[in-house]
């Protein structure tokens, strides 16, 4: 197993801004392998979108290395720009924010912070659930292709009384998370709250990550919610520009 992972980025260093498209046989004698090795290597990174094959049979890498660029950026930078931000956010309501990511039909929450006055929510830093039934996950959703279909793949099951349960419906919603920026999560998971979320773009504009904040139904369907929302998605795209992204 080891020896495969070796292998693996072996073949990925064969790649260069000078070399950024190579074949099977190319890869094989630098590295000193058989064909037939190297050919089921690449074939698996070709399957998990590591590398790219072209209408020549020849490789270059693929848009999975782009996506954990994505991830390795938003980490970099998370705490020293995000963490003041968001305390920022959660100072001016009651409540809890989190800013999660994406991962396998989920979405993980990589930083968690309540308010000073904030009622309980069983979350905390590292904990997932459904992308379909939280406002974090529809953000991240209503942008990626990719996440959808992988979502989709794990099948919709009911988390809460207002869970969306049915694709078509889905995706409806996801358009309109398009149209107005943010998403909304009413009662739709297991901690029986309302949440606010809208998206984090990176510096090459890929939705990336989400911003939320979540309360009590009664508290956030309030007087206030009009500047929640119109808060959550300033804050959003505070960070996006804070990540490198320039809004057209």
């Amino acid at each position: 197993m080891i020896a495969s992972v070796t292998r693996v980025c072996q073949i990925l260093n064969c790649f260069t801004p000078e070399e950024p498209v190579l074949g099977n046989a190319e890869i094989a004698e630098r590295l000193g392998l058989s064909r037939s090795t190297t050919h089921h290597l690449i074939t698996t990174l070709c399957k998990e979108g590591v590398l790219i094959k072209d209408l020549n049979r020849k490789y270059r890498l693929g848009w999975k290395l782009l996506e954990w660029n994505n991830s390795v950026m938003f980490q970099q930078d998370f705490y020293d720009r995000a963490m003041p931000l968001v305390k920022g956010l959660v100072e001016k309501f009651k409540g809890t924010s989190h800013i999660a990511m994406f991962d396998e039909g989920d979405v993980v929450n990589v930083l968690r912070i309540s308010s000073d006055d904030p009622e309980f929510l069983p979350t905390y830093l590292g904990s997932r659930m459904p992308a379909y039934c939280t406002s974090a996950g529809k953000a991240l959703l209503a942008y990626n292709e990719s996440y959808l279909r992988k979502t989709i793949e794990k099948g919709l099951s009911r988390q809460g009384p207002n869970t969306i349960m049915d694709i078509k419906t889905l995706k409806r919603e996801l358009e309109s998370v398009r149209e107005q920026g943010y998403s909304i999560s009413n009662n739709e998971n297991n901690t029986c709250t309302y949440a606010i979320a809208a998206p984090i773009l990176s510096y090459s504009g890929e939705t990336i990550a989400s911003i939320n904040l979540v309360g009590t139904t009664n508290y956030m369907r309030g007087v206030d919610h009009a500047f929640m929302i119109k808060s959550i998605v300033k804050m959003a795209k505070t960070l996006s520009r804070e990540l490198g992204y320039i809004e057209m």
